[in-house]
């Protein structure tokens, strides 16, 4: 994909927004917009989310039907669109949902069968699919997941948006990544009541520091709606699901899978742990890359935070949360693992997508033919 060169200059950009940060202030919570469908099972959620002739009990049935008619194999499940669309739609309404008419349906019986028809082919697929370490006793998980997380050389996708990525082509990872780090942290944040003692304890220090400490303007949300106006993106949550593939959808699908579950509370564990384990290094490469191309520390204090703050991050998620999680419960260890393992596999499906495009000098998103038909208007 060709760089362009936008009319603004980057330092004008970095430097937009203040200390009051529009994002981090905002009167309440904002719903999302509904997606457009991609398929029959998309096309029927977002039509009885929308107040349209779909009866939530047709929604379980086409549900049912198409699972039954695709028999999909379980890489194609993680890949599909319609169903990842879809079981992220569901989702969504225990997040910010979709106001108005749509806020109903979060409990409907039907609605919800549909979903735990998608998230049981979900959690079967990447049962199937992604490699668990196994015989690992419950005292050694810190261990293991040091192991697990370990990196075999520099991260291809961070590497290459360190030292030779475009303007274009960060925009397009914030565009991908909008989807989970306009929220961040809550997934895991479900967890918390599910957890006893000091596994609790370093679970809400953990996150504490992801929701800001107290200070809306260092939540990392809002930082990194900061990051995507820097960039001369729109920082809407939720804004621009549209746009992004299944290789996306599905890293933010199978997270709330293990956050809306409690039975896979210690998915939950894992998943932070191996999130926490994994950050630094990229996102120092990352941030390096935006002060490459001319960006200020205003821009890049997303990345810059995180580098600082899961090098602690790591060592309490590692032996606290997961390790702590695995004493109390010894019987859910093989689940922390799960967690780790799952978010270490599609990270890199997601990285694959991002670099497999950019090499074929192609954009990584649905259906653009540009990046700049995504920036924000023009205040």
């Amino acid at each position: 994909m060709t760089s362009t060169t936008s009319t603004t200059s980057t330092s004008e950009r970095s430097t937009a927004a203040g200390p009051s940060d529009r994002t981090a202030d905002r009167a309440g919570p904002v719903a999302v917009g509904l997606p457009t469908g991609r398929g029959p099972v998309s096309d029927a959620v977002v039509d009885v989310l929308a107040g349209g002739p779909t009866t939530p009990a047709d929604l379980r049935r086409t549900t049912a039907a198409e699972l039954d008619r695709r028999a999909l194999a379980a890489d194609e499940l993680l890949r599909d669109e319609d169903l990842q669309l879809a079981l992220w739609t569901l989702q969504e309404l225990s997040f910010r949902g979709f106001g108005g008419a749509g806020d109903r349906f979060e409990w409907d019986l039907d609605v919800v069968a549909a979903r735990q028809l998608l998230e049981g082919a979900l959690e079967a697929a990447l049962r199937e699919v992604v490699p668990v370490p196994t015989g690992v006793a419950p005292e050694e998980v810190p261990e293991a997941l040091f192991a697990l997380t370990a990196e075999e050389g520099p991260g291809a996708l961070s590497t290459h948006l360190a030292r030779r990525a475009t303007l274009d082509h960060f925009r397009e990872l914030m565009v991908h990544r909008s989807v989970y780090h306009l929220k961040e942290a809550d997934p895991h944040t479900w967890a918390i009541p599910r957890l006893e003692g000091s596994v609790k304890a370093a679970m809400v220090e953990i996150q504490a520091d992801e929701y800001g400490g107290g200070r809306p303007e260092r939540m990392h949300a809002a930082l990194f709606a900061r990051t995507m106006r820097a960039l001369g993106l729109d920082d809407t949550y939720g804004g621009y699901v549209d746009e992004v593939p299944a290789t996306t959808l599905v890293s933010s699908t199978a997270m709330a899978l293990f956050g809306l579950n409690r039975r896979l509370v210690g998915a939950v564990v894992g998943h932070l742990a191996a999130f926490e384990m994994t950050s630094s290094l990229p996102n120092r490469r990352y941030g390096a890359g935006m002060r490459r191309l001319g960006f200020d520390r205003d821009a890049t204090w997303f990345f810059d935070e995180h580098v600082e703050a899961d090098a602690v991050h790591e060592q309490i998620a590692a032996h606290d949360l997961a390790g702590g999680f695995a004493r109390q419960h010894p019987d859910r260890t093989d689940d922390v693992l799960l967690g780790a393992s799952v978010a270490m596999a599609l990270d890199d499906v997601a990285g694959d997508h991002l670099l497999a495009s950019w090499e074929a000098g192609r954009s990584s998103l649905r259906g653009a033919h540009a990046v700049e038909d995504l920036l924000a208007p023009a205040a």
